[in-house]
């Protein structure tokens, strides 16, 4: 029964909103799952599968950008999905591409007055598909995503379309980076249970050679609100050897899943040619288990 706990999370966070509103709470809700293995604030995540996180994601030398993203959760939650992203260089628009996602919760069985299952599995999964486009201004990134999201709890589903914006701002000779964005945005209402608004800020401590390398160590603090609770919040550092190697390492304090509580998240990534490959961990909360996130990246010139 654990494992229908971010379900039940979406239904109650939605409040007294239309039935539609209580499904498009809950598909949200899993997809904040989704985000727990991210070792930095969405709003500064970066490359090409950070896209759904925030559109603002241009500036890269590369023509073509490929991006796919495996996540698993515990057993006790049951949850798993996948993200994909597609960005190309349309000369004087910037970038331009799609993004596709979907995670939804596993073996779930119908039962009656019975703890033993009984027919068919129960479907419960959030979809998304939209298109996406970035660019630079000045020190400025800037970039919007339209999406179509379909969310399914059993019988019933929920449609919608969202537009997400979102910029990425470089400041004092790249010491200083702050960048917001919305996600799934479809109202203007500031306490929606069905989207978030993110914030974050990125300081560069420490920049010098270490054995041997150059390494860059940055500090980060990111915020989420905007969804009718309490405000997460992401507080962490990484830091990068010689452009090849980064280690990321975050707390974060999230309002959205009962009880408040800090939990440690941490990454790696391994950046080899046109190549990189991200390892990220979740060390869960309340014993139930941590979430991975395996991604891998192609950048073609």
């Amino acid at each position: 029964m654990q494992r229908i706990g971010v379900l039940v999370v979406g239904l109650l966070v939605a409040g007294a909103a239309p039935v539609v509103g209580q499904e498009a709470a809950a598909g949200t809700a899993l997809w904040r799952v989704a985000a727990t293995t991210l070792p930095s604030p969405p709003a500064l995540a970066t490359g090409p599968g950070a896209t759904f996180w925030n559109p603002a994601q241009a500036g890269d030398s590369a023509r073509t950008q490929i991006a796919i993203e495996a996540l698993q959760t515990p057993a006790a939650i049951g949850a798993s999905g996948m993200l994909a992203a597609l960005r190309v260089r349309a000369r004087s628009l910037g970038d331009i591409g799609l993004v596709y996602g979907r995670v939804g919760l596993s073996d779930l069985a119908r039962t009656t007055d019975s703890p033993d299952p009984t027919g068919s599995e129960v479907p419960v999964y959030a979809f998304a598909v939209g298109a996406t486009w970035a660019r630079m201004i000045g020190a400025t990134n800037v970039g919007a995503t339209l999406a179509f999201h379909e969310t399914r709890l059993d019988a019933t589903h929920a449609d919608r379309w969202t537009i997400d914006v979102g910029a990425s701002h470089r400041l004092a000779g790249d010491r200083l980076r702050v960048a917001a964005a919305t996600h799934f945005f479809s109202s203007l209402s500031a306490s929606e249970p069905a989207q978030d608004i993110y914030a974050g800020v990125e300081a560069r401590l420490w920049q010098g050679p270490l054995w041997g390398d150059r390494a860059a160590l940055h500090g980060r603090y990111g915020l989420a609100f905007g969804h009718g609770f309490a405000a997460d919040h992401h507080l962490g550092l990484g830091v990068e050897f010689a452009g090849t190697v980064a280690l990321d390492l975050a707390v974060v304090r999230e309002g959205s899943f009962g009880e408040s509580g800090w939990r440690p998240v941490g990454g790696v990534r391994v950046t080899i040619g046109k190549y990189r490959i991200t390892l990220a961990r979740d060390a869960g909360m309340n014993e139930l288990g941590s979430a991975y996130r395996v991604g891998a990246e192609a950048r073609f010139k």
